[in-house]
């Protein structure tokens, strides 16, 4: 069954989430670490384990996957040649979530998101 097992809304239409999403995601992988809130850290760092997952099984059907997911060659191209391999033994849980405080500006829950070294 698969009851309970959908996404946030982020409060935006499906096209501006999936495009948030991405972005960060993005920003996770070309810098190492992204600050944002508690509710988009936790929806990206399901697409960045995803992503991992895809790189370390390699092979071109996990690599059409993760270009379906992520349309940027050059950032699943570093998933799979840099990530992956650095996580080739460890089972899950790839990036960290450290509470930051809450935003100045309306008092939202902000988290850092970042690789597991």
């Amino acid at each position: 069954m698969r009851h309970r097992r959908g996404n946030k809304k982020l409060g935006k239409p499906t096209d501006q989430r999936l495009a948030l999403l991405k972005s960060l995601l993005r920003s996770l992988v070309l810098y190492n670490r992204i600050v944002t809130t508690d509710t988009r850290a936790k929806e990206a760092r399901r697409m960045a384990e995803r992503l991992v997952t895809l790189g370390k099984e390699g092979g071109l059907h996990s690599r059409r996957m993760a270009l379906k997911v992520m349309p940027d060659k050059n950032i699943v191209k570093d998933i799979f040649s840099v990530l992956a391999p650095k996580y080739e033994t460890r089972k899950g849980g790839y990036t960290r979530m450290i509470k930051c405080g809450f935003r100045k500006g309306d008092a939202a829950p902000m988290t850092m998101l970042e690789w597991v070294e």
